[in-house]
């Protein structure tokens, strides 16, 4: 009898033991994760917390804290390129208005100071600084187009869209300037109705800056090409042109709001970096995509996909 009381007692002392060993492991754990987690928010690092423990409920909070520590590491990271991107932007818008209004007041002060000016240099003079003041104005249309389409303030109406006209339409508005250019023109656009969601006014907007790209940068193949095709769910445009291309590292660059390295189509207005930004985001809003293929003086290819709407 006294043997057995002595091994309960033994065996009591051994489960408190025990006990009191996991708790004090547990509050170093839980010591370790709070210091850890302190270090890493301070030093914005991207560690995860490692903590080995056969805590299961210590094991599920460690893997919901290192969730949201991937979370606000995404986060950080995103917002540290949007300020870059701002950056940039303002850089780029600060030169882009600086350069006509410098012209413009060139043109000004020689309209004030020059007395030996005829009437006919004069009038030219004037109709340059009204061109000059034109550009600008489109160029200033360009920035807040862009901030509503980003900010979600610019409101499109979706509704079903015939792509066979609204592309027929574009490709012809572009006819007699291709036709003076020299460039040979090739349309591949079914007979059979295609319909897709969309907005009239903002797809014909998309093609006219691509349209106008290819002729600008296309111009050394002297050939632009539009095509319409579709599957199940998908209405797809190419605007192409056998031009210099764009060189396979620059390609995913090429839609980055005011990305203007020499050698990209991103010029569309006034060297602004702006043309193929809101042409991306006029199609996104349009709840599409649109991607871009380069063979140089091969094919450069703009593809957009729309989603298609069956009768």
């Amino acid at each position: 009898m006294v043997l057995f009381l002595i091994i309960i007692i033994v065996l009591l002392f051994g489960v408190i033991f025990f006990q009191y060993g996991m708790q004090k492991k547990n509050g170093e754990n839980l010591r370790y994760t709070y210091e850890k987690l302190h270090e890493i928010v301070e030093k914005q690092t991207a560690e995860k917390l490692l903590v080995v423990t056969d805590d299961q409920e210590l094991q599920k909070l460690l893997v919901a804290i290192n969730h949201l520590l991937e979370a606000k590491q995404i986060t950080n990271a995103d917002h540290a390129k949007v300020e870059m991107s701002m950056r940039k932007m303002l850089s780029n818008v600060s030169h882009d208005l600086k350069t006509p209004l410098t012209v413009i007041l060139g043109y000004i002060e020689i309209l004030q100071t020059d007395q030996m000016l005829s009437e006919e240099e004069r009038q030219a003079l004037l109709k340059k600084v009204q061109m000059k003041t034109y550009e600008l104005m489109e160029l200033i249309h360009k920035f807040f187009d862009l901030a509503k389409l980003e900010s979600g303030d610019k409101d499109i109406e979706l509704t079903r869209v015939c792509i066979n006209e609204v592309c027929q339409e574009n490709i012809l508005s572009f006819y007699d300037l291709l036709t003076t250019k020299g460039f040979s023109v090739h349309i591949d656009i079914p007979e059979k109705p295609l319909y897709a969601l969309g907005n009239t006014e903002m797809l014909g907007r998309v093609l006219n800056n691509l349209i106008s790209n290819a002729i600008a940068y296309g111009n050394d193949g002297k050939t632009l090409g539009m095509a319409v095709r579709s599957d199940e769910k998908m209405v797809y445009i190419d605007v192409w042109d056998k031009g210099k291309g764009i060189s396979e590292s620059h390609i995913d660059k090429v839609f980055e709001r005011m990305y203007t390295l020499e050698d990209s189509r991103n010029r569309l207005y006034q060297g602004s970096g702006l043309g193929l930004t809101i042409t991306k985001r006029l199609v996104e809003a349009l709840g599409g995509e649109i991607h871009l293929s380069s063979i140089p003086y091969e094919k450069t290819a703009f593809t957009i996909m729309l989603k298609r709407v069956k009768f």
